[in-house]
């Protein structure tokens, strides 16, 4: 059975909302949850960007179903430090926390003030960074010097089995290399060619593991409020993915967005109507285990409501 996971946007809603809409959609009938790890929202029309990791614990303790998050070890966080993080929420809720794995974005890393590394370079610093954490995680002490630099760690509260460490990735190209490592995926989208590929380079290149979706919808009263919607909140989804990686502040992606209709539609499934809306998503999601719905309005209590009554029953039918 597919399950229907809840995506929770710290870039749109207050951390205090937030919560209060995990709740919410576990009472209205979702399977799980995930949320963004962001520093800086996209957009300044967004307005938020709450603490990732301090938001989950306390989401797992009011809640019953698995939550997991999206984090990008190795710049702004240390991978020894994710290591500590995942395995305290692990122990304190096992088998319900679970954490994919990202090379990142300029937009949360280059705070820094280290260098921005080229794609490669990401890449070779993602992997260092999964083995180092999954060794901290399995009871390990590291040493480790390349891409990241790691003296006699150790990590003392240990969970009794490890969490999930999915591999967080877009392309068919970045799913096919992080089979050596993940113990499943996640990617997001709304094109069902485009998922279908990145499903199929991943399972073809011997990944294994669970597959996961996440999806951006606006589901609104009628289509053109969907589509209002869509353009005020998540317009940068519209900007050039070539360039998306680098831009390092919220005024680079409104910059470089194009929030005409087309292109709004090509980055978001949007609709007036719970069915077409259902019908698009069960497309997009052909082959996937795990399907998380991102709403990209600020007020998520409509759409929950409407996910009780109408869209989480027809998603039942059809995934």
């Amino acid at each position: 059975m597919v399950q229907i996971g809840f995506h929770a946007s710290h870039e749109q809603v207050d951390p205090a909302k937030l919560l209060q809409a995990v709740r919410d959609a576990e009472s209205v009938g979702f399977d799980g949850a995930m949320c963004s790890d962001h520093l800086a929202p996209w957009t300044r029309a967004q307005g938020e960007s709450g603490y990732a990791w301090s938001w989950i614990g306390a989401a797992l303790a009011l809640t019953r179903f698995p939550i997991g998050l999206v984090t990008a070890p190795g710049q702004r966080y240390h991978p020894v430090i994710t290591a500590q993080a995942a395995a305290t929420l692990a122990t304190m809720f096992p088998g319900r926390f679970w954490a994919a794995l990202g090379s990142g974005e300029a937009l949360n890393e280059h705070v820094t003030g280290a260098e921005w590394p080229d794609k490669e370079r990401r890449d070779r610093r993602l992997r260092e960074s999964a083995a180092v954490i999954r060794a901290l995680i399995g009871g390990e002490r590291v040493d480790h010097d390349g891409e990241v630099r790691v003296h006699e760690a150790r990590i003392w509260s240990r969970p009794t089995a490890p969490p999930e460490l999915l591999a967080a990735a877009v392309s068919p190209e970045t799913a096919a290399e992080v089979t050596s490592w993940a113990d499943g995926l996640i990617t997001v989208g709304s094109d069902p060619a485009a998922t279908a590929q990145t499903r199929e380079a991943y399972r073809d290149a011997g990944g294994g593991g669970p597959l996961a979706v996440q999806i951006h919808v606006s589901l609104a009263g009628t289509d053109a409020e969907a589509l209002a919607l869509a353009r005020d909140q998540w317009s940068h989804a519209t900007a050039p993915a070539e360039r998306t990686w680098d831009l390092e502040q919220p005024e680079d992606f409104e910059a470089l967005a194009d929030p005409t209709e087309e292109k709004l539609r090509s980055a978001v499934l949007i609709s007036g109507s719970a069915t077409a809306l259902a019908e698009q998503i069960a497309q997009v999601a052909l082959g996937y285990d795990r399907v998380y719905l991102h709403h990209v309005g600020v007020d998520q209590t409509a759409f929950l409501a409407r996910c009780e009554s109408e869209l989480l029953p027809m998603l039942r039918r059809l995934l």
